[in-house]
């Protein structure tokens, strides 16, 4: 099967609107002749004249008569699929679902912000925040979610990347802990009971990489799967927790004045090498204005974090 040339189409919504070779030539910036020609292969493609003489001019067979407001509408259909897609969008009438992956983490420091903005910018948006733990990039590939969140890890050649900030990890404990009298040393951190955050349930980490290179091993008494349950653990024992200081910060907010047993983070006295948190997407959603919207949105909520998270200290949590 030949596939039909749709210029044809376009051509003759203009022959048949202007009733004239002559006009369709000059709507069309074509010569007369060259508009000749291609009445000649429509009348060939339709088997019909079309255009017949009456006079010095042209009158539209009865079958051209019928054709014409479909043709009409077919050309305007096929310039609109043909244009560029709009970027333009009313967040006060969108209604969406967005899934957003991202670890427990992540949720508890940035999505009641987060949440808070597109609410009020757009309140029929829905976010929904599902489980990571992993890096498979299947998901967004099937489009089950539209944003991936979180250390990159293992990813397509396709996926779309964005940093969003750079963290690092902290130690917490709670207010009083011996560690915290005297001078905070490599050898006094390692001595402590350690409680750590895993999805995988993984006991060794960046930290014991640094303490390993000069001759220490801390012990791992806890294993959890989160910041939160590391956090909580910590509070109501003498273990030393390890959490990022973004999350450390999203605490200090949340609590407020609230009661609790006070936590004191502090700087690690090992170097660990900075962790960035990206936003992914798959590039289906690239040029898509609501989606476009949505991770300025997360990027604007994250970027403030970055000054708070750079500057060095032990806040009260």
């Amino acid at each position: 099967m030949i596939d039909p040339d749709l210029n044809l189409l376009t051509a003759l919504d203009v022959m048949l609107t202007q009733g004239s070779v002559a006009g369709a030539a000059r709507v069309l910036g074509l010569s007369t002749s060259a508009m000749s020609r291609t009445l000649s292969r429509l009348r060939d493609t339709t088997g019909d004249p079309l255009l017949v003489r009456a006079g010095r001019g042209l009158v539209p067979t009865p079958h051209a008569v019928a054709l014409r407001e479909r043709v009409h509408g077919l050309a305007g259909e096929v310039k609109a699929v043909l244009q560029p897609a709009t970027r333009a969008i009313d967040l006060a009438t969108l209604e969406r679902v967005f899934t957003i992956r991202a670890n427990e983490g992540f949720v508890e420091a940035h999505a009641a912000r987060l949440v808070g903005t597109v609410t009020k910018a757009a309140p029929g948006v829905q976010l929904r925040f599902a489980p990571k733990p992993d890096k498979d990039v299947r998901l967004l590939r099937e489009g089950l979610v539209d944003l991936d969140i979180g250390v990159l890890g293992e990813t397509g050649p396709e996926v779309k990347i964005q940093s969003l900030f750079r963290d690092h990890f902290v130690g917490v404990v709670c207010r009083g802990h011996p560690l915290l009298k005297g001078e905070m040393t490599a050898a006094r951190y390692a001595a402590c009971g350690h409680v750590v955050a895993s999805r995988r349930g993984r006991t060794h980490g960046p930290v014991d990489d640094a303490l390993m290179a000069i001759g220490l091993r801390r012990r791992i008494v806890v294993v959890v799967p989160g910041f939160p349950a590391a956090m909580a653990v910590a509070s109501a024992s003498n273990l030393v927790g390890l959490v990022t200081k973004s999350f450390v910060l999203a605490e200090q907010t949340r609590r407020g004045g609230k009661a609790g047993k006070p936590m004191q983070s502090f700087d690690l006295p090992v170097r660990t090498e900075p962790i960035t948190v990206s936003q992914m997407w798959h590039p289906r959603a690239d040029s898509d204005p609501a989606h476009c919207w949505l991770r300025s949105i997360v990027l604007a909520t994250c970027r403030p974090r970055m000054e708070s998270i750079e500057k060095p200290g032990a806040p009260a949590v």
